[in-house]
């Protein structure tokens, strides 16, 4: 079903008139999407023909895709890099953008290497506000009656640093949060938060934290979804409320604020929301926090009225979905727009559908986009995929061309088309590239990984224990080397957790799940010894992304890196582990299986 034929439709819900709007608006962008991206590049070509980078090429004021894409070539961001340095460094004149560059907008500094720093102008923030504005009216094509209450979101902002020249540098949530279209917002009954602007905009996260779990308690019948930017922060605001309820539960009962909180925005802020005692409530929390047994379901206990969460929990997020399911007794997940640092790209049109068929359809109007087909080497002859000329079923990597002058710069996102929606394509987000794992010729990628992880968690199932979180690194100091799994696991019964022999089966079945070249290598080669999984204290992952926001990683878009290599972070993790177990066999491997 169509967005235009759902307007139609009497069994959808009856959008308003400035929801039908939105909606025409993506019929509009998706009818003739190989139009609107000659209009785009057209439109950004023109207006960045005088700047350094492209006069390079000798474009000589043809804006045409053809003589762009034979002249400009493929790019990365270390191809960018010292234009991009210039550019921090203070230096005004036209490099990339023949506007103004306002700001850098940050990488989530969870990958290897120095956070990157993504031109953008002012405009931009327009382009993201549009698509922003697209969410809530293909929401409601779903869920009915979100205007009768209030989104409890865990939203926060990163102190900002500054460039030598003085441009700010952050991430593109916290320029979004700080900017006048966020605090000036005007009311919609569909977007009002539980949390007031000055608990999201305090850059102390856990005095935002607490006051955003507070109002969220305090509000907790109004509450009709739940969510964070990412899985794993709506699960590390649950892990709060396990640590914090008492407190919680106190400045309720009290009618006052904890003394945690100093921040003078928030205080004021919270003088309005909490006015007086209500024993009541504090009773409930108390009591349904207070179960030493389970807290199971407890999403839907505490916000009983939630009819959905909103998070991401596609890619390497997808791991959370079980303890999502755990915590919130099966609610719905809701994936509704794809995004990154260097341009926002596409929505949802199914956001209520499950997250294995997670498809976003990109906007033709947000950049100029083509798709390199993946494992291909781009040369100079590489001829890229146009956006309207994809292929169902094909994998590729995202480039973009950007008005603030990214010129086909590979995103690093693998993609694989899942069909049309009008001429428009879907995608499916598959990983991000090169995230791997390799002792020799073997090269296992975070998908890989992630699937064996949850292949070999099956066998911890039995005894109700589950693998909560996890990285990785290849060990080579050994020899051979081999791969070192970190496991953090939520026991059940902790007088009867996982045996060694247990966990073994668990090395072991992961080996299994791996590619047929590892599994050469640890059984004809014997290049790879045998896998290594580490269990590691509760809370030890928690402890990993206060060491990463302590080095200037966002909490918003904050990741667990799936490989780590940074001493310290190995030393962390080293110094947490409570057991250590190997692969007890070989796996299986012949000549003739392949995969």
């Amino acid at each position: 079903m169509t967005v235009d034929s759902a307007l139609r439709s009497p069994m959808m819900h009856s959008p308003s008139t400035k929801d039908v709007k939105a909606l025409r608006f993506i019929e509009e962008m998706t009818r003739n999407v190989d139009f609107v991206q000659k209009k785009v590049i057209r439109e950004i070509l023109s207006r960045n023909s005088d700047t350094e980078y492209l006069k390079r090429f000798g474009l000589k004021g043809f804006t045409d895709r053809k003589t762009f894409k034979n002249k400009v070539p493929v790019v990365t961001y270390d191809d960018l890099k010292p234009e991009i340095q210039r550019i921090a460094n203070g230096d005004r004149s036209m490099i990339l953008s023949s506007y103004p560059i306002t700001e850098f907008l940050t990488s989530s500094g969870t990958s290897a290497g120095e956070r990157k720093l993504m031109p953008t102008i002012d405009e931009d923030m327009d382009r993201r506000q549009l698509l922003y504005s697209l969410l809530m009216p293909v929401m409601n094509l779903y869920v009915p009656g979100l205007d009768k209450g209030k989104a409890l979101y865990f939203l926060f902002v990163k102190t900002e640093s500054k460039t030598p020249g003085g441009l700010p540098a952050r991430p593109v949530l916290t320029s979004y949060y700080k900017s006048e279209q966020f605090k000036r917002r005007p009311y919609d009954p569909y977007n009002v938060y539980t949390s007031p602007n000055e608990a999201i905009l305090c850059p102390d996260s856990s005095q935002s934290m607490y006051t955003q779990m507070l109002c969220g308690l305090l509000m907790r019948h109004e509450v009709l979804r739940l969510g964070a930017v990412f899985a794993s922060g709506l699960l590390r605001a649950i892990g709060f409320l396990q640590t914090n309820w008492k407190e919680l539960a106190d400045d309720i009962s009290t009618g006052t604020l904890s003394s945690r909180i100093s921040d003078p925005a928030i205080k004021e802020s919270m003088s309005k929301i909490l006015t007086k005692p209500d024993q009541e409530l504090a009773d409930f929390i108390t009591s349904v926090c207070g179960q030493d047994n389970s807290w199971e379901g407890i999403i839907t206990k505490i916000w009983p009225n939630t009819k959905y969460l909103d998070v991401i929990v596609t890619g390497a997020m997808a791991q959370y979905i079980p303890m999502l399911e755990y915590y919130s007794g099966g609610l719905p997940m809701a994936c509704t727009m794809y995004a990154s640092s260097e341009s926002y790209f596409g929505i949802n049109l199914k956001p209520m559908c499950k997250p294995s068929e997670v498809s976003y359809t990109i906007m033709p109007n947000m950049a100029y986009f083509e798709f390199l087909p993946h494992h291909e080497v781009p040369t100079e002859k590489s001829e890229l995929v146009e956006l309207a000329d994809v292929e169902v079923g094909k994998e590729y990597e995202l480039v973009i061309t950007t008005y603030a002058g990214l010129n086909r710069y590979r995103v690093g996102d693998i993609l694989q088309v899942t069909g049309f929606y009008n001429s428009a394509p879907q995608f499916k987000f598959v990983r991000r590239k090169n995230v791997l794992l390799s002792i020799e010729s073997d090269k296992t990628d975070e998908a890989e990984l992630q699937s064996a992880v949850e292949n070999a968690s099956l066998l911890l199932g039995e005894q109700g224990t589950r693998v909560i979180e996890y990285t990785s690194y290849a060990e080579t100091k050994t020899i051979p080397g081999h791969y070192v799994i970190y496991w953090e696991l939520l026991v059940k019964d902790q007088t009867n957790p996982p045996n060694d022999e247990v966990m073994a089966r668990c090395c072991l079945e992961m080996e299994e799940s791996l590619n047929s070249v590892y599994r050469q290598s640890r059984v004809a080669d014997k290049s790879i010894g045998p896998l290594e999984i580490r269990v590691v204290k509760n809370g030890t992952f928690e402890e990993l992304m206060d060491y990463a926001i302590s080095r200037g990683a966002s909490i918003n878009q904050y990741k667990v890196p799936r490989c780590v290599s940074f001493t310290p972070i190995m030393e962390l993790l080293d110094s947490r582990v409570v057991s250590t177990h190997f692969s007890p066999a070989l796996p299986h491997w012949s000549p003739e299986r392949r995969r």
